[in-house]
C-alpha cells in the first residue's frame, strides 16, 4: 500500500501484527517483550519502559497480567525438553508480567542489544540485564530474537484490539529519510 503520513509518501506492508514501514531505508519493525515477575516485584517496570522508549523505540501495545500455563507453554515450546522448562513455566506464572509490543527501525536487534545477553553474568554493563539480572533463572526480560519470533509472540499475547497504530512526532527526529 501506499500512504501519505504527514506530507510523506510511504509504502505499508502489512503481515498479520507486524507493521514494516519505509522511511526511505529505515525499516519499522515490531517485536514482542516482557518484563518478568522478578522485575515486576523488584519495581524495575518504569525504569525498564524508560530505557526502551530513551532508546528510541515506540511502545504501541502494553497490557499487565499473570499469563496462564497454556500461553507460557506454547511461548516457550522450543524448550519443553529441556531441564529447566518447568521452573520456567512455574516462574513466569508466578506472578505479574508487563507485555509489550515495541515498534522502531530494526526493533528485534535493537532491543536485543539494549536487553543484553541471556545469562546477566555476561551481559554487558549497562544493558537490562547487565545492570538488574544476576541469574539465567532470573533475568528480568524476555525479548523477540527474530522477526518471525516477534510475530508468533505478538499474536500469541495480543488481540488486534491492543495494538494501536500512530506516529510519533519524535520519529521525525530519530530516523533519516
Amino acid at each position: 500500500y501506499l500512504v501519505v503520513v504527514g506530507g510523506f509518501l510511504l509504502n505499508v506492508f502489512i503481515h498479520i501484527k507486524s507493521i514494516f514501514l519505509i522511511r526511505g531505508i529505515c525499516i519499522m519493525e515490531r517485536t514482542f517483550l516482557m518484563i518478568k515477575p522478578d522485575a515486576v516485584q523488584r519495581n524495575l517496570i518504569g525504569e525498564i519502559i524508560s530505557r526502551i522508549e530513551r532508546k528510541g523505540l515506540k511502545i504501541v501495545g502494553g497490557k499487565f497480567i499473570i499469563p496462564t500455563k497454556d500461553t507460557v507453554n506454547v511461548h516457550y515450546a522450543e524448550h519443553t525438553e529441556k531441564p529447566f522448562f518447568h521452573k520456567l513455566v512455574s516462574f513466569l506464572t508466578s506472578g505479574p508480567v508487563f507485555a509489550m509490543v515495541v515498534e522502531g527501525e530494526d526493533a528485534v536487534a535493537v532491543s536485543r542489544h539494549i536487553i543484553g545477553k541471556t545469562n546477566p553474568t555476561e551481559a554487558d554493563p549497562g544493558t537490562i540485564r547487565g545492570d538488574y539480572g544476576l541469574t539465567v533463572g532470573r533475568n528480568i526480560i524476555h525479548g523477540s530474537d527474530s522477526v518471525e519470533s516477534a510475530e508468533r509472540e505478538i499474536n500469541l499475547w495480543f488481540n488486534d484490539d491492543e495494538i494501536y497504530s500512530y506516529e510519533a512526532i519524535r520519529e521525525n527526529w530519530l530516523y533519516e529519510e
